[in-house]
């Protein structure tokens, strides 16, 4: 029969012994009534201050092992608590050593003892695993965007038209006044940097050549990129974020509603579409900024710097620049998007959900300029 029995009080230590069978099966309710009021008491003694340290014991009369179970084991825990809330110490040494162990790992963490500060293979390996999760999600997302996709295709997406033309608008129209700005300060300092090392061959006249081949080919597709990376990529992390923040997403998935098909995918169709035209504009801008250095500081004529331009703008440089755009317009949605969906649920979560869209855009520009540049000269060689 088991049983609960309140020791002596020695030097404010209360002695608590456990006797009897424990086991459930062995239980009954007259028992559990008994076992209740003798716990009303410890706690009641608990509270009265008078107690600085509980001491545990389990005493068995048959001398049989497992004879105490979990019941044993939540009267001990419990009693630990209240003693612990009171900042009373507990002491278990007298328990047997099962019944310690059982105890240490209720209120210890296994791993509170790897002192993972200090140790470079645990650091690596949650590095490892939090980076693979990261990937693992992404490629979900661009798993499901490639479906949503699939359904726009078959005309079952729930992106309309409507949509997408207000997307091209927010991307496009209203990005010319800033890439108007940037295209012809580039053209401008292009035109010089080129200007001084030819000047010491006489051959400024070839400033048009150097300032078109340049931006066409590169440098107005990444500076275009970098611009709508800051200005629209920002701008859809920040928008789904706050949609995540508001549950507008959750929302949007009860009315039974794909959000990937509603919020993603005109974005992503429509900043892909946009992105090549942007470049040409920038093209025509970073050009435009050329031709007034070459005519106000070297007199070149209009004539002559159109005419190097038509010989060394080849269409081969014009479809790698567009190629360019298309690829930037794709990483840079697909990042300003995910950013925004994965986005936690408060302010904070979204400010940097737009900050890490902008830097992983930047990144991936970059990234992707080298690989398509070392693609195509190893296929010029």
């Amino acid at each position: 029969m088991a049983k609960l029995l309140l020791g002596t009080l020695d030097n404010k230590t209360l002695h608590i012994v456990a006797m009897g069978n424990w086991i459930l099966q062995s239980i009954t309710k007259e028992i559990q009534k008994e076992l209740a009021i003798e716990q009303e008491k410890i706690y009641a003694l608990l509270q009265n201050n008078v107690v600085h340290t509980v001491s545990f014991q389990y005493k068995n009369d048959k001398e049989q092992e497992n004879s105490w179970g979990t019941l044993l084991l939540s009267v001990f825990c419990s009693i630990k608590d209240e003693a612990e809330k009171r900042k009373i110490r507990v002491d278990v040494s007298l328990l047997p050593e099962k019944m310690q162990k059982l105890i240490n790992i209720v209120y210890n963490d296994p791993l509170s003892n790897i002192d993972d500060s200090h140790n470079f293979l645990y650091n690596f390996g949650e590095l490892c695993e939090k980076k693979f999760l990261q990937i693992k999600t992404a490629m979900d997302f661009v798993g499901e965007v490639t479906l949503a996709f699939g359904s726009f295709v078959c005309g079952k997406s729930a992106a309309t038209a409507k949509d997408i033309w207000q997307e091209i608008y927010n991307a496009g129209v209203s990005s010319l006044p800033i890439i108007s700005l940037v295209s012809i300060l580039l053209g401008l300092i292009l035109a010089f940097v080129s200007a001084i090392q030819l000047q010491v061959l006489g051959a400024e006249v070839y400033v048009s050549s150097l300032v078109s081949v340049s931006m066409v080919r590169v440098m107005s597709p990444v500076l275009t990129g970098i611009v709508i990376a800051g200005r629209i990529g920002a701008s859809y992390a920040a928008t789904i974020g706050s949609m995540q923040v508001n549950e507008e997403v959750d929302a949007i998935k009860t009315f039974g509603m794909n959000p990937i098909e509603f919020l993603v995918l005109p974005r992503i169709l429509s900043l892909s579409i946009m992105m090549p035209f942007l470049t040409v504009y920038s093209d025509f801008m970073g050009i435009l900024g050329g031709y007034i250095v070459a005519n106000l500081g070297y007199d070149i004529s209009f004539y002559a710097f159109v005419d190097n331009v038509q010989n060394f703008a080849k269409m081969e440089h014009i479809w790698i620049g567009l190629f360019h755009a298309f690829v930037f317009g794709i990483l840079i949605a697909l990042t300003g998007c995910y950013q925004g969906m994965a986005s936690g649920r408060d302010a904070e979560a979204v400010g940097r959900a737009t900050t890490m869209a902008v830097v992983h855009s930047i990144i991936g520009i970059i990234v992707s300029t080298s690989i398509i540049t070392i693609i195509l000269s190893a296929h010029k060689m």
